[in-house]
């Protein structure tokens, strides 16, 4: 497997020599599980005296990093096709340890742009994914925060820790705090060990831990408390469940001489009417496959299968979606139940609305049942009405596997 690689855009690169050396962290690169690669630059500067700021247009205090050599510094950095650019910024969003699972498990690369003086031009910002802060509050340059991140991400990579259970209950992996630990001597000075952890009671010492957690995270982290519950739902069976909710839309023109496709099954209109679009215009299916995206912030249908690509020309949505449902597995999701709503004057949809569900649950691998389709009409109103066009909505929502 080829080693995570990271990239750091940095005024002081020096500062992440010790990275190299500090404990599983160094043992990784050394190992060849991470690399590091670190990007000056005052070496992209074209001018003698290779400057890399300047005074602010309009006024101020300070000096702010030039455009030239930091894009020219970023443009010399070969990229993977999984790799995310990364803003070190006091107005980026707080860094989480869902940040750093995301980023480990996702992609394969990061690279970092750490600021200096007074802050970045503002053109910089469109070379980053993301903008993350370490908090409100405010330090000399990027680097620090940099190599927080670049700590976090590395020992959560395969092969990194030793024991790489450790990882699962440790504070914030699931937003609530991490259980106290103990080991021997079981008495110091008045100070015993649980009776429930020398049990050999497996079961219980899991419970006791859980309710550790859970009133740790209470007592000294009430926002944290207050998050966890609402993502678990309050479910006493399965304290770990996370919920995602996504929804879809989609419309195509009415015309002749297509096909009218919805849910994978083709329809007769009155007119001869079909739906008019790059694919099989199929707006059910397009819809639900927006909704899956959605909930996981993955963008829309047009990202994965553009209309200008000649490969999806007349494609079958139903392929596309099992293409969607894979993604959404690949990052540990599963797809709980879809409802959507057709809206369209012609033809009469019912009779056809249970083979819709039954072929788009086959597709998406889940009970029919678990598919709900309804179709309704714009009373003549709007180009749904005026029977210019037929659209969809669509409602996902998605388990963490």
């Amino acid at each position: 497997m080829a080693p995570y690689r990271l990239d750091v855009v940095s005024l002081a690169p020096q500062a992440f020599a010790p990275l190299l050396e500090l404990g599983v962290i160094g043992r990784a690169f050394n190992a060849g599980i991470a690399e590091l690669h670190l990007h000056n630059p005052r070496d992209f500067a074209t001018d003698r005296h290779r400057k890399v700021d300047d005074e602010p247009y309009g006024g101020g205090a300070g000096m702010v990093l030039k455009p030239e050599p930091v894009f020219a510094a970023m443009e010399a950095i070969p990229r993977s096709l999984r790799s995310r650019v990364l803003l070190m910024s006091p107005q980026g969003r707080p860094l989480q340890q869902a940040d750093l699972q995301r980023w480990s498990n996702d992609h394969d690369q990061l690279v970092f742009l750490c600021g200096h003086y007074e802050g970045f031009d503002e053109r910089i910002r469109g070379l980053a994914d993301e903008e993350v802060s370490m908090g409100d509050f405010v330090l000399t340059g990027g680097e620090l925060p940099a190599m927080t991140v670049i700590n976090g991400v590395v020992r959560l990579l395969p092969g990194t820790v030793g024991t790489a259970d450790s990882l699962v209950e440790e504070s914030h992996s699931a937003l609530l705090l991490e259980h106290p630990h103990y080991t021997r001597p079981a008495d110091f000075r008045g100070m015993t060990v649980p009776d429930v952890l020398r049990s050999g009671d497996h079961g219980a010492i899991a419970r006791w831990r859980q309710a550790q957690r859970e009133q740790r995270t209470r007592e000294r982290r009430p926002d944290l408390f207050v998050r966890w519950q609402t993502a678990t739902m309050n479910d006493p069976s399965d304290p770990a469940m996370e919920l995602r909710i996504g929804n879809g839309y989609d419309i195509h023109r009415l015309v002749p001489g297509r096909a009218l496709i919805l849910g994978g099954v083709t329809l007769d209109h009155p007119d001869g009417l079909g739906l008019d679009g790059h694919s099989d215009a199929d707006v059910l299916v397009h819809a639900v496959m927006d909704a899956l995206l959605g909930a996981l912030a993955l963008g829309d249908i047009g990202k994965y299968f553009p209309p200008t690509d000649p490969q999806w020309e007349g494609a079958d949505s139903l392929k596309l979606l099992d293409q969607v449902v894979k993604l959404v597995k690949e990052r540990g999701w599963s797809v709980v139940n879809i409802d959507a709503v057709v809206i369209a004057e012609r033809p009469k949809l019912k009779p056809h609305i249970a083979e819709m569900s039954s072929r788009m649950a086959s597709a998406i691998g889940i009970a029919p049942d678990a598919v709900g389709v309804k179709a309704t009409t714009n009373e003549g109103l709007g180009p749904e009405g005026r029977e210019e066009g037929i659209s969809c909505q669509a409602v996902a929502l998605l388990q963490r596997s």
